[in-house]
């Protein structure tokens, strides 16, 4: 299946973001927040919903989003991705442009990838003086009992085309997984790529996780866990260590 979504999110001159242009189409649905909290919120909301049996071998998805000048925008998931085996492999392509003083929190569920799938994703990020960022990716190697099938992901953010980040993921080689280096016989790895506010002076650690200040400006939280419970509480310390983080909300630059 093939399918191409968009989004265009521009601030509008009472200081409040809107969505002004969603297209989307199955397995891939893009729904705006709306009622009471999204017209109190200046910050746009907008949910992702797996419509159909997704990333299915063979599929072909990618979502494009851009953000004005100075808008904000929250893209959150609304249940766990499942990829599942196919016709060939499936890929996930996501690109987002943030203008000048914008902000984007792209925060999708965790992505399950199981027995004898072959997944790929990508994420591409541009972005303009002053915008913020954070991105959030939690891998689950296989479902409980099952190896994982085989993924590959690539995330490249760039500031003002200088690269901030450029790393790749894996999951599907036993050994790399066994490795003290990867998941070091865990099951679940989840990152979260900050660009927002005061960075960390140095890199710093906890109980399975860490956070690394990236060249430029931004910083890298990484955690593993047993479960994604685990995982997501782990990355969770990760980013309440960020300078910039106020409890259950980045503040602003």
């Amino acid at each position: 299946m093939r399918a191409r979504a968009r989004a265009v999110v521009e601030r509008g001159r009472d200081g409040r973001s809107a969505v002004r242009e969603l297209r989307s189409q199955a397995p891939l649905t893009l729904l705006p927040q709306r009622g009471a909290a999204a017209a109190r919120s200046p910050v746009a909301t907008i949910h992702m919903v797996g419509s159909a049996t997704t990333p299915l071998g063979g599929d072909d998805v990618r979502l494009d989003v851009e953000v004005g000048p100075g808008a904000e925008v929250v893209l959150t998931g609304v249940a766990a991705a499942v990829a599942l085996p196919g016709r060939g492999a499936s890929r996930l392509v996501v690109r987002l442009q943030v203008a000048d003083g914008a902000g984007v929190q792209y925060l999708p569920e965790p992505t399950v990838v199981t027995r004898r799938a072959d997944h790929r994703g990508e994420l591409h990020v541009d972005l303009g003086a002053g915008a913020r960022l954070r991105c959030r990716e939690v891998l689950v190697a296989g479902r409980s009992g099952e190896p994982s099938g085989r993924y590959r992901g690539l995330v490249r953010v760039q500031d003002r085309s200088r690269p901030l980040l450029a790393q790749e993921q894996e999951l599907g080689d036993l050994a790399l997984q066994a490795s003290s280096a990867h998941l070091a016989g865990r099951r679940v790895l989840g990152t979260e790529v900050l660009v927002w506010g005061a960075d960390p002076a140095a890199a710093v650690a906890g109980p399975w996780w860490s956070l690394s200040p990236l060249p430029g400006r931004g910083s890298l939280a990484t955690a593993v866990g047993s479960d994604a419970v685990a995982a997501q509480r782990a990355l969770a310390d990760a980013v309440a260590a960020h300078p910039g983080w106020s409890g259950e909300r980045i503040t602003g630059a």
